[in-house]
């Protein structure tokens, strides 16, 4: 059974919460131009990137593509950057800041401490995302409330940042909304969905989860339940703490 026979239940507001997401980017493409969409390629993300599409928006998507991506997240790469409408970019890590970190640290550093994982992190995704985002007011990402505990209180325009703004059209919608369009609307997803991954990452740190266990449970799945953030989606007061 895929994912979308699993999941493809919408809620009862649906129909309202697809339209106050349509109304969102629609005034995002107006009023925080120059503004991209962050696509890390999996389910709520390929739904925002469908829409910004349909709706004919003027906003770039971009990819980071770390080095460290399942096979067929590459292969849904290249299918969205044939298929979108919209530009789709693809930024990489400095090539010799990777080659320096697994010559000094070993290939499987990530495991040996928190602090290694959030320096590959740092290497692989905040620093391309950096570049991704140098000049922009305002960047779209695919966080929902439901995702995890750390992510429940996601607003649909975020403006803790003063640098940009944020914007999470997706965060009133359910994991069950999020497949009712995906299978409305035929859009193409990564298939390591149908083998239960409900979040992907890299390679090295994702995993399926089981029945019951939590959303995000197979991202960082040997780490405490607190530090599963590579740093994306971190609030500066958490940064500065860290």
């Amino acid at each position: 059974m895929g994912a979308i026979d699993l999941n493809a239940r919408p809620s009862k507001d649906y129909e309202a919460k697809l339209a106050e997401t349509q109304k969102l980017l629609i005034q995002a493409a107006s009023e925080f131009t120059p503004l991209k969409q962050a696509s890390s390629l999996g389910a709520e993300d390929v739904v925002i990137t469908h829409l910004i599409n349909s709706l004919e928006l003027a906003i770039p998507v971009f990819v980071l593509e770390t080095g460290a991506l399942h096979p067929e997240t590459l292969q849904l790469l290249e299918r969205t950057q044939a298929d979108s409408r919209a530009p789709v970019e693809v930024y990489r890590p400095v090539n010799e800041a990777v080659v320096q970190f697994v010559a000094r640290e070993g290939q499987d550093a990530m495991y040996r401490s928190i602090e290694l994982r959030k320096a590959c992190c740092g290497i692989r995704k905040m620093e391309p995302l950096e570049r991704a985002l140098a000049g922009q007011k305002a960047w779209i990402t695919g966080l929902r409330r439901e995702q995890s505990n750390a992510r429940a209180e996601v607003p649909l325009v975020d403006t803790a940042d003063a640098r940009r703004v944020k914007l999470n059209p997706l965060a009133n919608w359910t994991w069950g909304d999020v497949w009712h369009y995906i299978a409305a609307n035929g859009v193409d997803y990564n298939p390591l969905h149908d083998q239960f991954f409900p979040s992907i990452g890299c390679a090295p740190c994702t995993r399926a989860i089981s029945l019951g266990e939590d959303f995000r449970a197979g991202r960082w799945w040997w780490e405490d339940e607190a530090a599963k953030e590579c740093g994306l989606h971190v609030k500066n007061e958490e940064k500065a703490a860290a």
